[in-house]
C-alpha cells in the first residue's frame, strides 16, 4: 500500500471518529508525513478472535480506540440480531469505561438490550453475569495483564447450559468478524439512549456463589494480596469476608486501580518483580499465604513466604484434589491443556474420574467433557482455575477471586495440622512422583520464524533434546479429539529423567512458547529430589533453544 492510499484512510478514519483525542492524535501524524506510522496503524487491522480483540491505544485500524470498538460491537449486533441482551463489564484502564459505554450505545442502537456493571469489575464476575441474568452475550472491556498501553474486547457467549456464560469459540469468532467487516462508517450508525446499569444486585449473587464453592471448614490462615493496580480488592475482600476467613492485608502501593501500574514493569504475577512488594509485605506480617490477582482478576498468583511463587501447575495439583475431596459422584471430570504438566490425569486416577486434555484456552477446559458429565476443574499452567463444587459452576471462565477462597481454605486446612502448602506440594510428589514445569519463550521480530521452526521440527524431527531421547511426538495440527487443529508439537522425552517439551505459538506476542516438564521419583528427600530437577530442567532448556535456534 503506498503512501497516498495510506494518507486516505487515515482521512477517511479522521472524518468519522467521534474522540477528539485520537482525532487530535492522528491529524498530527498526517502533519507529520511519518509514513512508517501510518503504515502500522492502517496497513494492517486488529483481528477479531476467540480471544476478541488486544492491542495498543490508538487511532487507526490496528490500535484500540473508540471505532475499533464501536465497528465490534455494531459487528456482534448484527451477529446476535435484534431483541437480544448483553451484559458489559469493564476493567480500570485506560478509556475502559467509555468503551464500554459505547458499546451500549451501538448495541441499544441495533434493538439489543445493554446492560452494564455497575462499575469497574473483575472479569469473572461478568462472566457469571451472563449466565446469572439469562443474557444472550456478554462483552468485557480489558487487556487483563498486557501493558498498560493496551486495551482489549471479550465476547461470551449466553445460554443456560454449562457453557454459557464462557468466551466464544469457532466458527463464533469468524462469523463475528465477518459481520465487523459489513460495519461501514461508525458516525452513521444508530445509538442507543442511556443503558441499563445494574446494581450491586449482581455482584451480590456472584459473591454468594463462589462463596458456596468446596472451600473446606477451615479459616484460620493469614494472608498477603495484591491486586496489582486491578480491580480485584473490593471483590476479594468481600469474598473472604462473607466466607469468614480474616481479611487480607492489602499492599498499600497496589491497593487502587491504576491504569499505568506505576509499581511494576509489567502487569503480570507471573512476570519477575511484579510480586516483589507482595512479598515483602508478605515476610513482615509473617503471612502464611501471599496472593496475588492480575489486573481484571480472573488470574491468581499464589505464594508461600520462604519459599516462593507456586507455578501454575503446582497449584493446580493442590486445587484439583481439594476439589475432588470436596466433591463426589461418578461423573466428575477434570480438565488441562495440553502444556500443562502430567500430574492432573494421576490425580484423576487416583479418586476415580475423568480426566480431559484440551486445546489451550478457558474457552476449551469449560466445554471439557460429555452432557451427562460435571466438569468440577480445569486449570491452565498460565495461573488460571475453575473450580465447581456439587451445586455447580458459578463461572464458566478462569477466575482468581474463587480461586483464592479455595486456595486459602486449603491453607487454613494446612495450618491446623502444623503444615504448609509447600507441605502438601511434597506430599503429592511422593504420592505422584515429582513433576516440575518451566517455562522457555523465544521472541522474534518477524513471525514467520515461528512458522518456519515448527515445519522445521516437523519434516525433520530431533531425535533428542541433550541427553533426553524423543520417544514420541505429538502433532496438534490434525486437532485434537474433536478440536480445531492448533499449530503445537510435543516430544515425549525418556532417559535419565522422564520429561516433555511441547512447542506453539504464542497467541498475544510474537514470541515461539516451549513448555517444558520433568518427572522423576521424589523419594523421602523431596528437596533433593527438585535440586535434581532444576538440574536437568536446565539442561533441557538449553537443548531446547539450541533445537529452535539451530537452522
Amino acid at each position: 500500500m503506498d503512501g497516498v492510499e495510506l494518507r486516505e484512510r487515515a482521512r477517511a478514519w479522521l472524518a468519522q471518529d467521534p474522540d477528539p483525542r485520537t482525532r487530535d492524535e492522528l491529524a498530527a501524524l498526517l502533519a507529520s508525513g511519518d509514513e512508517a506510522e501510518l503504515a502500522d496503524r492502517f496497513g494492517a487491522r486488529l483481528e477479531f478472535g476467540t480471544a476478541g480483540l488486544r492491542g495498543r491505544l490508538g487511532a487507526g485500524p490496528n490500535r484500540m480506540n473508540r471505532v475499533t470498538v464501536m465497528r465490534a460491537a455494531a459487528g456482534l449486533a448484527r451477529w446476535l440480531g435484534a431483541g437480544r441482551t448483553v451484559v458489559i463489564g469493564y476493567d480500570a484502564r485506560h478509556r475502559s469505561d467509555v468503551f464500554a459505554r459505547d458499546t451500549a450505545a451501538v448495541l441499544g442502537g441495533a434493538g439489543c438490550t445493554a446492560l452494564l456493571l455497575p462499575r469497574a469489575l473483575p472479569t469473572p464476575v461478568l462472566a457469571f453475569a451472563v449466565r446469572d441474568l439469562g443474557a444472550d452475550a456478554g462483552v468485557m472491556v480489558t487487556a487483563s495483564h498486557n501493558p498498560p498501553q493496551d486495551n482489549g474486547y471479550k465476547v461470551y457467549v449466553g445460554g443456560s447450559g454449562p457453557a454459557g456464560g464462557s468466551q466464544i469459540v469457532p466458527p463464533v469468532d469468524a462469523e463475528i468478524s465477518a459481520a465487523i467487516d459489513e460495519v461501514g462508517p461508525v458516525d452513521a450508525l444508530p445509538l442507543g439512549g442511556d443503558p441499563v446499569v445494574l446494581g450491586d444486585e449482581v455482584v451480590e449473587r456472584y459473591l454468594a456463589a463462589v462463596t458456596a464453592l468446596p472451600l473446606g471448614p477451615d479459616r484460620d490462615v493469614a494472608i498477603s494480596y495484591t491486586p496489582l493496580h486491578g480491580v480485584g480488592a473490593g471483590t476479594l475482600l468481600a469474598a473472604f469476608e462473607r466466607a469468614g476467613f480474616p481479611a487480607p492485608s492489602v499492599v498499600a502501593e497496589q491497593a487502587e486501580p491504576d491504569p499505568d501500574f506505576p509499581t511494576v514493569a509489567f502487569p503480570n504475577p507471573e512476570e519477575p518483580g511484579a510480586m516483589d512488594l507482595a512479598l515483602a509485605a508478605g515476610e513482615r506480617a509473617g503471612s502464611d499465604l501471599v496472593l496475588a490477582n492480575d489486573p481484571d482478576a480472573d488470574r491468581l498468583a499464589v505464594a508461600v513466604p520462604g519459599h516462593g511463587l507456586l507455578t501454575g501447575d503446582e497449584v493446580g495439583g493442590l486445587l484439583a484434589e481439594h476439589v475432588l475431596r470436596r466433591t463426589s459422584g461418578d461423573d466428575r471430570v477434570v480438565a488441562s491443556t495440553i502444556v500443562s504438566a502430567g500430574l492432573l490425569p494421576k490425580i484423576a486416577a487416583a479418586h476415580g474420574v475423568r480426566h480431559v486434555e484440551t486445546l489451550t484456552g478457558f474457552k476449551w477446559l469449560v466445554r471439557a467433557g460429555n452432557a451427562s458429565e460435571r466438569n468440577v476443574f480445569g486449570y491452565e499452567e498460565a495461573l488460571g482455575y475453575c473450580l465447581a463444587g456439587d451445586g455447580g459452576r458459578p463461572v464458566a471462565d478462569k477466575d482468581g477471586i474463587g480461586a483464592a477462597l479455595a486456595v486459602a481454605g486449603l491453607a487454613a486446612e494446612a495450618r491446623r495440622d502444623g503444615r504448609t502448602l509447600v507441605d502438601l506440594l511434597d506430599d503429592q510428589a511422593r504420592r505422584y512422583g515429582l513433576h516440575v514445569t518451566r517455562q522457555l519463550s523465544v521472541r522474534v521480530a518477524d513471525l514467520s520464524r515461528i512458522g518456519a521452526v515448527l515445519r522445521r521440527l516437523r519434516a525433520e524431527p530431533p531425535t533428542a533434546f541433550g541427553p533426553l531421547e524423543v520417544r514420541s511426538v505429538e502433532d496438534f495440527a490434525g486437532g485434537l479429539r474433536g478440536l480445531p487443529p492448533t499449530d503445537a508439537l510435543r516430544f515425549h522425552l525418556h532417559g535419565p529423567v522422564e520429561a516433555r517439551v511441547t512447542l506453539r505459538p504464542s497467541g498475544t506476542e510474537p514470541k515461539l512458547k516451549s513448555y517444558l516438564e520433568v518427572v522423576l521419583a521424589a523419594g523421602r528427600d523431596v528437596a533433593a529430589a527438585r535440586r535434581s530437577a532444576a538440574e536437568h530442567l536446565d539442561g533441557l532448556s538449553a537443548a531446547v533453544a539450541a533445537v529452535i535456534t539451530t537452522g
